[in-house]
Parts: C-alpha cells; structure tokens; sequence
C-alpha cells in the first residue's frame, strides 16, 4: 500500500514545465524585422535570380542576333533599353548577361571556399603543415588578384569555366588565412585540448568540434567573395580577357559601349546599375548574415 506521504506527492502540481520559460526562437520573419537591410538585399538577388533564370521568358529576343538598320537606338517600346552599335537589343543581352555574373559569382564563392577551407583547416590544426602552406599562400595574395587572374585567363583560351578557376586561384588565400586564424584560436580551448587527451582522432576533433565553429565566418566570407568575383568578372570582360563576345555579360555588354559613351552613354549605365545592385544585394547578405551568425554582432542588431 502506497505511504501517504508518497502519495501527497503523487497528487501534488507536477512540475513547471521548463519549456515555458525557453525563450522563443527566432524566425526568419523576425530576423527580417530586425535586419531589414539584409531582407532587402535577400529579395533583391531572389529577383535578380528569376530574372536570370528565366530570361527566355521575359519577352526578350535572340541576345546576339544583329540588326545594322536598328544599331544605336535609344530606349523605346520596342527595344526597352535600345540597342548596341551592332543593333543587338540591350534588354534580352543584359537579362542573359545576369546568368553569367550570377553563376561565375556563385561558382567562385563555391570553389574559393572549400578549397580554401581545407588549406586554411590543416594550416591551423597540423603545425608542421603551417609554414609551408601560409608563404604559399602570401605569395598568391601578393600579386594584386585582378593581375593574377588577367595572367591565368591569358594561358588559356577565353571561357566561363576558366574565367571561374582564374578568380577563384586569387580568393582561395583569403579564406584560407581566415580559416586558419578560427581554427589556431579553436585549437587552444579546453574541450578541444580534453578530447585530444582522451585519445580522439585528428579527424573526429576536426569534424566535431573545429568544423561546427567554422561554418558563419565561412558563410559570411563566401558572399563577399560572391560579390567580388562579380566585379573581377565584369572588368575581364570589360578589357577582353574574360568571358568570350559570344556570350552576353555585364562586362562586355559596357566594352561594346564604350565607344559610343559621349553619344550613347545609356549602353554602359544599364548594365553597370545591373552590376552594381547585384554586389550591393550580395553585399548586404552578407552583412546580415555576419549580423545573425556573430553572436557579439547579435548583441547590436
């Protein structure tokens, strides 16, 4: 027979439930509250995203067809944003124009920061690895990054592909010198140094305790790497050492008008604003996501 002591407490209020007191989490509607820059920047590329992608069926036509009857008009209701010294229409050239910065910005971000996340990642964790690979990496960063990736393009011949691998050579060293200052400052607490004692593997340590920390400062450098691999791509395209004339970018669409800039000054300022709202959009991604991500940035936003 259950004591009445027992059962007093069996009948008593149950315990508060802890889960009431948690705070609430935030949500993506909230973080937007309160980052309202970042929200903006993030519907801006969602914009400039379907634009791209869907280029074919925003009423734009053939982007390299050429029209000489129809070359140097100004914007109409027939040719939106005019047309070039060769008649091509700016409107569909600069629409498909946004899927090469878009991909080569993303590509580079990608390869640039896994690349340099594993060099930077064994240059902070294995010691004798840290010199060698560190002046390696100076001597890259050394060389101003659009002068390195004009002197690879020139070794090959131009494409979009090699345009990427050539901008993407110049950004690795920066990831790479910011993974290795994270993981030389991680490699040094408490439970990482008790589960080396404990007998656990350089790649169970890596894994689970060096990579979770190493996720928001990759994030956020990847999109200012984005951005800056937009920008390197325009200015090769620009001097005709990036993306062929075949295919419409940003960058060649403002080379084939700056002929005519005194006349036409319309043929470089349509793309160039294209170029400069995708950047800033990047841009203020990436400072909402440094915001989010950073807990002593949090405290501000």
């Amino acid at each position: 027979m259950t004591p009445p002591a027992l059962l007093g407490l069996a009948v008593a209020d149950p315990l508060p439930d802890i889960m009431q007191h948690t705070p609430p989490r935030r949500g993506l509607m909230g973080l937007a509250r309160r980052n309202v820059p970042a929200s903006i920047g993030a519907v801006l590329l969602i914009v400039l995203t379907g634009i791209a992608l869907f280029a074919p069926w925003l009423g734009t036509v053939d982007p390299l067809a050429i029209s000489p009857t129809l070359r140097a008009r100004v914007p109409s209701a027939e040719h939106w944003f005019g047309t070039d010294m060769l008649g091509r229409d700016i409107y569909s050239r600069v629409l498909y124009g946004a899927r090469v910065s878009l991909f080569v910005g993303f590509a580079v971000a990608v390869l640039a920061t896994a690349i340099g996340a594993a060099i930077g990642m064994t240059a902070g964790y294995v010691r004798w690895a840290d010199s060698p690979i560190m002046r390696l990496m100076d001597a890259i960063m050394s060389i101003p990054s659009i002068l390195l990736a004009i002197a690879l393009v020139a070794l090959t011949r131009p494409s979009v592909g090699n345009v990427i691998l050539a901008i993407a050579v110049a950004e690795i060293p920066r990831v790479a010198r910011l993974l290795r200052g994270v993981v030389l400052s991680l490699r040094e607490l408490a439970y990482v140094e008790a589960a080396v004692s404990t007998g656990s593997s350089s790649a169970k340590v890596i894994w689970r305790h060096i990579v979770p920390n190493t996720i928001a400062p990759v994030i956020v450098q990847a999109t200012y790497i984005c951005a800056s691999a937009m920008i390197v791509e325009a200015t090769l395209s620009f001097i005709g050492a990036g993306t062929p004339a075949s295919i419409p970018s940003w960058g060649n669409i403002m080379a084939d008008g700056r002929a005519l800039w005194q006349v036409k000054p319309h043929i470089v300022l349509i793309p160039a604003v294209f170029l400069s709202v995708t950047v800033l959009a990047v841009n203020m991604v990436g400072d909402g996501l440094r915001d989010a991500l950073d807990p002593r940035m949090a405290k501000t936003v």
